[in-house]
């Protein structure tokens, strides 16, 4: 069967067929994401109504394309007080927010009882927000920070009032690459590891993909395979999420920057190799607005939210400091010719 007879007939892709696919014209492969797409989500894109916190930059780790830690070239440390994270919150759901988004960087001062202590905070004062919090690469940090397992950290996120988990850390899965740009972090089997222990306690998460850095187009099909996998055995994905590597502020020096047609080939292969993860988000935090709306066109249903402030992609250049208007969101997607739907964080439609 030719890769063209299995886009039609919605046949599982090989691995070999992923890197066959980047050989394809972009209307090509828009076609057929278009179609898995609209087949799933007709016309709607979700979106919802969310505020990220970034409560430290002071970071243990080093890792080449981070720009927001404190411990490379900003200088300017700061750990946020729990009563400035409580006023954050408050301020937030009066604009609304259905979701509060916690990742912050690997802290060996802020410590564990200070993570689980907030998190404790936000869902007894306000138990009506979905508590998104702690990556993979947190966890893990925690963990051997306090010769825990990952399984012992996970219990006392639930615990404590986290809801779900975000998909960062996971970079690119290759260990070839990940010794270059963010050696000493987590590693992929790890990642995996945690997200599989996460699944199995009934709970749901987020998968991600840094790309259009140092990676090769392989890597970047590896590493959808092995999420792919996972989801196969645990089907606790809610989306994914392909982030655009950004180019100011870090150690990297690419400069080779993906180009538009790379980046949406990228989106339109994941919606086409992911067949078992429903959601796939254009996060235009990474890959702008304007690129992000386009990607509608290429398999993505979901654009993430208002945000509200975001600090770590910024830092690298992103255009996300002060996140979105909920009308102008709305206006956005509408005006694409999209239908915009707010979700919550599981999925299910509100509005």
């Amino acid at each position: 069967m030719t890769l063209i007879e299995k886009l039609e007939n919605a046949t599982r892709l090989t691995y070999e067929d992923g890197i066959a696919l980047y050989d394809l014209d972009i209307l090509t492969l828009g076609k057929y994401a278009d179609k898995n797409r609209k087949e799933r989500f007709g016309k709607k894109t979700y979106y919802n109504v969310n505020r990220h916190i970034n409560p430290t930059n002071i970071c243990k780790d080093v890792c080449q394309f981070c720009a927001y830690s404190a411990s490379r070239k900003n200088p300017q440390q700061y750990t946020m007080t729990h009563d400035e994270i409580m006023n954050t919150v408050e301020n937030s759901c009066k604009n609304g927010i259905k979701e509060v988004h916690i990742v912050s960087a690997h802290n060996p001062k802020a410590g564990l009882q200070w993570y689980l202590e907030i998190f404790s905070k936000i869902k007894a004062k306000y138990p009506h927000l979905h508590v998104k919090a702690l990556t993979a690469a947190e966890i893990h940090f925690l963990s051997e920070e306090y010769n825990l397992t990952h399984e012992n950290i996970i219990d006392l996120m639930i615990k404590n009032g986290v809801d779900s988990m975000p998909g960062g850390g996971a970079e690119i899965f290759d260990e070839t690459v990940r010794k270059k740009i963010c050696g000493g972090k987590v590693t992929s089997d790890q990642w995996i590891d945690i997200h599989r222990i996460w699944h199995n306690k009934g709970k749901q998460s987020n998968a991600t993909m840094l790309f259009g850095h140092i990676e090769s187009r392989a890597d970047r099909i590896d590493h959808m395979i092995r999420l792919r996998e996972l989801q196969d055995e645990t089907n606790g994905f809610n989306a994914f999420i392909p982030l655009v590597y950004q180019k100011e502020n870090n150690y990297l020096k690419v400069e080779d920057f993906p180009t538009a047609v790379e980046i949406l080939k990228t989106f339109a292969i994941s919606r086409l190799i992911l067949d078992n993860i429903a959601n796939l988000k254009a996060y235009w935090v990474t890959s702008s607005i304007k690129l992000a709306l386009i990607a509608q066109e290429f398999g993505a249903n979901d654009l993430d939210g208002t945000i509200e402030k975001e600090s770590i992609n910024s830092a690298a250049g992103a255009s996300s400091s002060n996140g979105m208007a909920q009308n102008d969101f709305i206006d956005l997607i509408k005006n694409s010719g999209f239908e915009p739907i707010e979700r919550d964080s599981l999925y299910n439609e509100l509005n």
